[in-house]
């Protein structure tokens, strides 16, 4: 089960990584002016956010084969994105329908990420986020590669299509059906499960969640377009900027999931510290270097956000809800991730890019004064993540 998750989110990392570094080609390819381009992205968004929130009805319903078939279908409709995008009512539909396939699977291998989690014992949740990451570096830069090279813009995305493939029989066979699941967790005394009957509780954790999301997502968007203008680099080190910060939150990712337990509250609490003092540097970032080690500490504290938090509504939920409560807390998370960029835009046009990265930081403060108050209201048990004997 811990293999196939991890498979499932190198899928999942290669199918982003692939389509943030083709961007421009599918833009040539449909046709389509930048402000169209614009309001075609917008349409990943309309088709992920009622797709998450069905995904986990559906996954408590029918089990791990909505997983696997959310990931295979995702680099399936990938493929067919790269090929049918000639112009801007294609690309308007293939993006909607991507970001539908996206979003379902994102919260079906969330959920069985945390099923996985609360088996084992062991800290699947952030290290699957760091392979994400990681993932999403590399294929970007493969796909940078492909680009170079002239090659077919379909190619980057058929492979991505074969990998998920692949995850998706793997989750298939490796994934316990949910009867399977529920008497293997029966055998640990259950957590209190406050999320169980009310949705309340999901959205504050989703709040938090968003806070987290839109802080990393406006760095990872904005941090490039930052060190051009600001800063006066050349456009071969502009990219330097966001390939840091990926490479920060997968370090980060993978060096606090060898922890065997954690504090979540205090780690979320650190991480909020850690982002908004990363965040103050690059606004006052005199130099690309600086700036960088901004973005190191910034990259290192968004890291451990959403993944604790994900971690304590999975150790906090009954295993025939935990498609469901995953499904709410993704998508009021989700919203952040749209929204962030937005913010800094909004912010930039109106006070400058510098002003904005203090208002980034604003997000990170927020997070850290919200925290302890959202999880006393919530009723979920924050203080310590269970560690069992894993199942080998």
């Amino acid at each position: 089960m811990v293999a196939s998750a991890f498979v499932a989110f190198a899928a999942f990392g290669s199918f982003w990584g692939v389509w943030g570094a083709s961007v421009p080609r599918v833009q040539h390819q449909a046709g389509v002016s930048d402000g169209r381009l614009g309001f075609a992205l917008l349409f990943v968004g309309a088709g992920a956010l009622p797709a998450m929130l069905l995904a986990g009805r559906a996954l408590d319903r029918w089990g791990p084969k909505v997983a696997a078939g959310s990931i295979s279908l995702l680099g399936m409709v990938g493929a067919g994105l790269a090929l049918t995008a000639v112009n801007l009512p294609s690309l308007c539909v293939g993006l909607g329908i991507a970001g539908a396939s996206s979003g379902a699977a994102d919260v079906a291998i969330n959920a069985v990420a945390g099923r996985a989690e609360n088996i084992t014992g062991r800290p699947v949740i952030t290290r699957v986020h760091g392979v994400f990451s990681t993932f999403v570096v590399l294929t970007s830069l493969g796909a940078g590669v492909a680009s170079a090279g002239s090659w077919p813009l379909a190619v980057p995305f058929i492979g991505v299509a074969v990998l998920c493939l692949v995850a998706g029989a793997i989750m298939l066979r490796a994934v316990p059906d949910r009867t399977a699941v529920h008497d293997v967790g029966t055998t640990a005394a259950k957590p209190p499960s406050p999320g169980h009957n009310r949705i309340t509780p999901l959205v504050l954790i989703g709040v938090l969640g968003a806070l987290a999301f839109a802080s990393e997502n406006a760095h990872q968007s904005w941090s490039a377009v930052f060190a051009q203008n600001e800063l006066h680099a050349g456009a071969g080190l502009t990219t330097v900027a966001p390939a840091v910060f990926a490479g920060a939150v997968a370090i980060t990712r993978f060096s606090i999931g060898s922890l065997k337990t954690a504090h979540a509250r205090p780690v979320i609490l650190t991480g909020a510290l850690a982002a908004a003092g990363g965040t103050l540097i690059i606004a006052g970032a005199p130099t690309l270097l600086i700036a960088t080690l901004g973005l190191v500490l910034a990259g290192a504290g968004t890291a451990v956000l959403f993944p604790t938090l994900l971690g304590t509504v999975s150790r906090n939920v009954e295993e025939n809800y935990r498609g469901r409560a995953t499904s709410i807390v993704s998508t009021v998370s989700y919203l952040g991730f749209l929204l962030g960029p937005v913010y800094v835009g909004v912010a930039a046009d109106a006070a400058g890019l510098r002003c904005a990265m203090i208002a980034v930081a604003a997000l990170a403060a927020a997070l850290f004064v919200l925290t302890p108050p959202l999880f006393h209201l919530s009723g979920f048990t924050a203080d310590r993540i269970t560690s069992r004997a894993p199942d080998g």
